[in-house]
């Protein structure tokens, strides 16, 4: 309530510079021989284009050119102030000049002109603001986790021993020993040294424990 009686002021202000502005326009295009509707067409132009390039130039985006927003805003603001200073006594509108009647009649021309320009001189959107962006209650996708491989026991190696090893450990002779691993009770391992059988083997075999078990 407060905001509205702060700004009742400027919004009078406004409408009464506004209107005044609109009737000496409609004078000076009355004056210059553009009489009925036509006469009251001139100053909805000139406003309309006012507020179109002051429009553009407020809204340029960051590194666009204003220079052509500029020159139409200036150009209907000096218009439109020319038609108030005209309307003070200072041309007589009796009997307009020559060169008024030709600036009001090619007004509508430049008018036109330069309200398409403002219209068809935007940037295009940019492939950015084209992409579709995600609704902003939409939760973000989590990374996947990934399987780590669980490690692989290593085989353990074998106690290898020889046949007479083997038989001290198991109780039994050698020949015993021999026996087995040729008839594959027991896994006969080649080495270099000679063939050698698994002490723990030997010892499953024979029943016999490790000592201090």
């Amino acid at each position: 309530m407060r905001t509205l009686r702060r700004l009742d002021p400027l919004l009078i202000q406004a409408v009464i510079a506004a209107a005044l502005s609109f009737a000496h326009i409609h004078d000076i295009a009355e004056a210059a021989g553009q009489t009925g509707w036509k006469a009251w067409a001139y100053p909805v132009s000139v406003d309309v284009l006012l507020v179109m390039a002051w429009k553009r130039v407020r809204e340029a985006e960051e590194g666009e050119s204003v220079a052509a927003p500029r020159l139409w805003f200036w150009l209907s603001l000096a218009a439109s102030m020319s038609a108030n200073i005209a309307t003070a006594g200072v041309v007589d509108l009796e009997n307009p000049p020559t060169l008024l009647r030709v600036l009001v009649a090619a007004w509508p021309v430049l008018a036109f002109f330069g309200g398409s320009l403002l219209v068809h001189s935007r940037k295009a959107p940019t492939v950015a603001d084209e992409t579709p962006q995600k609704p902003a209650g939409e939760p973000a996708e989590e990374p996947e986790e990934e399987e780590v491989p669980e490690p692989v026991e290593e085989p353990q190696k074998p106690n290898l021993v020889t046949y007479a090893e083997a038989a001290a450990v198991a109780g039994v002779t050698d020949t015993t020993i021999r026996g087995a691993a040729n008839s594959a009770r027991l896994v006969k391992h080649l080495t270099p040294e000679g063939p050698r059988v698994d002490l723990d083997e030997v010892r499953k075999v024979y029943s016999k424990r490790p000592v201090g078990v």
